[in-house]
């Protein structure tokens, strides 16, 4: 009894085991470019800052050995686990946010303070609460999709925790993590039932707080003013993006070569984080860039499939699971593309995979092992567990 269980729970048996390829080999395909790249853009800035060239490459080694632990360990352990304490996620996630604001607890970089300091490496916060969110969603959601739409109960409560989480993540402040979680959590309510009325109410207090938060630090003016017109200042609010837009220009169709990057060369500021994808464009051009938006295109379309096959068999758990780490990652690749491209005003979220950054790296992994145990649930022949037991 007690191993048939562990069987269920862990998939223990080689024999059972399905791994699927056309999610793996695209992602392993991201890394692998991810790591090329970050020993390409950084070694400029970590001999200048650190004296040692591959700084950042040992530290990244260092981040995806530890990625692809928790890769493993999200595969092995069942989702109906993570469901059942859908809330303990959310209350976790709460106190991760908070404790992250306490001057002496979080750390502060660049003016922000979203990071905790953990055994010598930095983890933040808001990667894992966004994998919390949807989880505890996609818990909620499937026990009352069916009674979603019939007042304004349960999406009054989803609502109240969507506004503590964004309240909490400005403080920080990460307007980046806050456009993607509260984008990415309102699609799940709207694919989870609820009424056209009720978003249209939600959106109208979205668009003034949008308009509020825009004018009441001088900052996010200045970062709107600089994305639509950055050459007026070149060096000074529009510098970085002037600096990207001129690494694009001089990849034109094939690129400078791998290494050949001149604004790696310390013009670009995070060139291996936030703007890695400049430097990628810088070194391998108009074909590499269409290449690298195949494999992120590859990965997304597989978990919708996926998603869609979960609805088929009306897994509903794991169809909002599905649905809302596409939507994470869809939106951060897209939102990081855009704006190292001129499309966005600067957000500071990374690009999936690709950037350095072991908060990033670790949490999408984790969506990514869960999404490969998904498909090994969807695709064996025992049916799965159509309910999770909420709130337990």
């Amino acid at each position: 009894m007690q191993l048939s269980l562990l069987r269920e729970n862990f998939a223990l048996s080689r024999s059972d085991w399905h791994i699927d390829m056309q999610l793996l080999l695209p992602v392993l395909a991201l890394i692998s470019i991810g790591l090329v790249m970050i020993a390409s853009a950084s070694f400029s800035f970590a001999e200048y800052r650190f004296g040692d060239e591959f700084f950042f490459v040992k530290r990244h080694l260092a981040y995806l050995m530890l990625a692809a632990f928790v890769m493993g360990f999200c595969f092995f352990v069942s989702p109906q686990i993570w469901a059942n304490y859908g809330r303990l996620w959310i209350l976790l996630s709460v106190f991760l946010l908070v404790i992250v604001l306490i001057p002496g607890i979080g750390r502060e970089l660049n003016g922000s303070r979203r990071w905790l300091s953990i055994a010598g490496f930095t983890f933040q916060v808001s990667e894992a609460v966004k994998i919390a969110a949807v989880v505890f969603l996609a818990s909620h959601l499937a026990v009352h999709r069916d009674t979603l739409a019939d007042g304004w109960n349960e999406f009054m409560k989803l609502m109240g925790v969507l506004v503590v989480l964004e309240l909490l993540l400005i403080l920080e402040p990460d307007f980046g993590s806050m456009v993607l979680l509260g984008a990415t959590f309102m699609a799940l309510v709207f694919l989870g039932g609820s009424h056209i009325r009720q978003f249209l109410l939600v959106f109208a207090v979205a668009g003034l707080l949008v308009v509020w938060l825009a004018e009441s630090a001088p900052y996010r003016v200045a970062r709107i003013t600089a994305f639509m017109d950055p050459w007026s200042d070149p060096f000074n609010s529009g510098y970085q993006l002037t600096q990207s837009l001129i690494a694009f220009g001089q990849g034109e169709w094939f690129g400078v070569g791998l290494g050949q990057s001149v604004q790696k060369m310390l013009y670009l500021p995070e060139a291996h984080t936030d703007f890695v994808f400049a430097i990628f464009a810088e070194e391998f051009g108009y074909v590499g860039v269409i290449c690298l938006l195949g494999l992120y295109s590859l990965m997304v379309l597989r978990i919708v499939q996926l998603a869609k096959m979960a609805i088929g068999q009306k897994y509903w758990y794991a169809a909002y699971v599905l649905i809302g780490f596409g939507l994470l990652l869809a939106g951060q690749t897209f939102i990081n593309l855009g704006v190292n491209a001129g499309l966005l005003p600067t957000k500071g979220l990374t690009l999936p995979f690709v950037s350095y950054g072991g908060s990033s790296l670790i949490s999408c992994c984790a969506m990514i092992g869960m999404v490969l145990r998904f498909s090994h649930q969807l695709h064996s022949d025992k049916p799965p567990v159509r309910r999770p037991r909420y709130g337990r």
